[in-house]
């Protein structure tokens, strides 16, 4: 028999009419000679009460959790006393029950699902996908999908899919390489991102491209990366870079109006990368609560404390009031960070006591004019070259909003971008220089010239990134449309013409043909139903995950496969 509605869109215009309805035993209670059944579906769940003297009660004797049932009766009121608010005042009086599949007993309770190890949920992931709090994720990603496309279509956008299997080319992490059984000895790699398809695109005249590409990328894991994740892909043509920006705001006011019903104030505040960094220490700082560095290098310089007397840097962090082990805690993440160690002060009065108090007698006021910090709080410090300082700070600032929640004060989510990055950094290990986003960036009108001198390093990109809560979930740039300039960056990056031309010739040779200025951006669309969803890990908005090792513990991949399939493609595997 066909259902006649999901659960959940049981009401008040049903009451006393009978239903069908299908789905799975959540719950079975026996009492009093009664049958009591939870059946659910992903729209909700309803009370199912089977009498003795029903014709459904031999049936229904048989169901067990997890079991797929099919329940036909009467969906009427519960007991005044009984009633919760929603559907939970409603429950169906069965008249027939007919159990459409068995289960075996599920190896971990569903109710109980986050309490359980994350390797058991992943390897069970379709059992694990019934709790409702996996569904629910599930469904505000289809509509966050729902909504983007919408809002692009009317837009002009055009959706466009790009090749999955593509060339091998340097863009920050290690390829997925396919080997081409037809081409022994050559290699596919699968797309990091579609970079250059999307400005091939542009040069091509569509105006405007949008595409939710699935992406891969060989790197280490984290509750915020997959190897194999799902990226929003924008470009457009004929913009400068606060036409891209216009657009990316509207376009997330949308996404969390109509999925969250969640008003984000706009315009969304700006920020250079060097205040990002110089002032709390990342370059997707985390502005739900301020806590922004001090410099005090001028108050230090020259002084008593022989660390901080020269540093070409030195930053202090507000903290409240800390014991020693939280202090010993900070001092390990700020190694870890770089750092060489974290100084502190408590402030006692008009003075300090602790730490590196007795060198500061004789500037203790200034300290406390400057930070502000109030009796019994704490100072934590950070010295040296500048980058390494802030950087380590930053991850301070981090471990001390964490042990205190700081961020519970300011708003849920606070969107913003950070601009005007370096179009160089110098690497250390190469000795030379590299791009800091890709070598496709624009850089500053005004900064062109500066390609092959002193102060390429000064060098400012047309490049943005958009932080939520700590979180980069967007990154773009205006694109290099002159072939000149590209020639230039390729240069300023090692890269000679011939090996520019092998890796990127087809791309060189589409820039001849008349480009139109553009420019982009991708957003990490798992990390950004993360925060959306209120989830830990992107792990729990992704349907099929692998784990933090990389690894789908329900498929069992990477696998091995027989030596013939390799023989195929040409492929040997050499031992370890």
């Amino acid at each position: 028999m066909k259902r006649t509605s999901l659960i959940g869109q049981l009401g008040q215009a049903q009451q006393q009419q009978t239903v069908t309805l299908q789905g799975w035993v959540s719950r079975r209670r026996d009492l009093g000679g009664l049958i009591f059944l939870e059946l659910r579906d992903r729209s909700g769940t309803v009370q199912v009460q089977v009498e003795p003297d029903s014709p459904a009660f031999a049936e229904a004797d048989r169901l067990r959790a997890e079991y797929v049932a099919e329940i036909e009766g009467t969906f009427q009121p519960r007991p005044e006393s009984q009633r919760k608010g929603g559907l939970a005042d409603f429950e169906v009086i069965a008249s027939r029950v007919k159990v459409l599949n068995a289960a075996k007993t599920p190896p971990f309770e569903l109710d109980k699902g986050e309490s359980v190890a994350e390797d058991i949920r992943l390897k069970y992931r379709y059992l694990d996908l019934r709790r409702g709090e996996m569904q629910r994720a599930l469904m505000l990603r289809s509509k966050a999908v729902t909504a983007v496309t919408e809002f692009l279509d009317a837009e002009g956008f055009l959706q466009v899919e790009t090749p999955m299997l593509t060339k091998s080319t340097p863009e920050g992490a290690r390829d997925f390489l396919v080997p081409s059984r037809l081409n022994p000895g050559e290699f596919y790699a699968l797309p990091q991102s579609p970079q250059l398809f999307k400005q091939l695109l542009m040069i091509a005249g569509f105006d405007r491209y949008y595409q939710l590409a699935r992406c891969f990328r060989d790197e280490d894991l984290r509750a915020d990366r997959q190897p194999d994740f799902t990226q929003l892909d924008m470009e457009m043509s004929f913009v400068e870079q606060d036409d891209v920006l216009e657009v990316q705001e509207r376009l997330l006011v949308h996404v969390f109006r109509r999925v969250l019903d969640v008003e984000l104030p706009l315009p969304f505040p700006r920020m250079s990368y060097f205040d990002a960094m110089d002032r709390y220490g990342s370059d997707k700082p985390d502005l739900r609560f301020d806590s922004a560095f001090t410099d005090v290098t001028g108050l230090f310089r020259g002084g008593e404390f022989a660390a901080f007397a020269s540093a070409p840097s030195v930053k202090v962090l507000v903290a409240p009031e800390l014991t020693r082990k939280q202090i010993d805690e900070l001092e390990r993440v700020a190694k870890q960070n770089g750092a060489g160690g974290l100084a502190w002060l408590r402030r006692d009065g008009e003075g300090f006591t602790g730490g590196i108090s007795k060198f500061v007698g004789g500037i203790a006021p200034q300290l406390i004019e400057q930070t502000g910090v109030a009796p019994g709080g704490t100072l934590l410090f950070a010295a040296g070259e500048w980058k390494k300082a802030v950087t380590a700070l930053g991850a301070v600032r981090l471990a001390l909003r964490d042990l205190f929640d700081l961020a519970a004060g300011g708003p849920q989510f606070h969107v913003s971008w950070v601009v005007d990055f370096p179009q160089l950094e110098f690497d250390e290990d190469s000795q030379s220089w590299t791009y800091m986003h890709h070598p496709f960036t624009a850089p500053h009108p005004d900064d062109v010239a500066l390609f092959g001198t002193e102060r390429q390093g000064e060098m400012r990109a047309q490049a943005y990134d958009l932080v939520m809560n700590g979180f980069e979930i967007g990154g773009g740039s205006v694109r290099i449309h002159d072939p000149e300039v590209q020639a230039k960056m390729f240069q300023a990056i090692g890269f000679s013409e011939e090996a520019a031309r092998e890796k990127f010739g087809f791309f060189l040779d589409a820039l001849e043909y008349g480009t139109p200025p553009h420019g982009g951006i991708a957003w990490g669309f798992d990390r950004l139903l993360m925060l959306m969803s209120g989830a830990g890990s992107i792990r729990e908005v992704i349907a099929f995950p692998k784990n933090n090792r990389g690894a789908d513990l329900m498929a069992q991949a990477p696998s091995p496969v027989e030596d013939a399939q390799l023989a195929e493609v040409g492929v040997q595997v050499r031992g370890e």
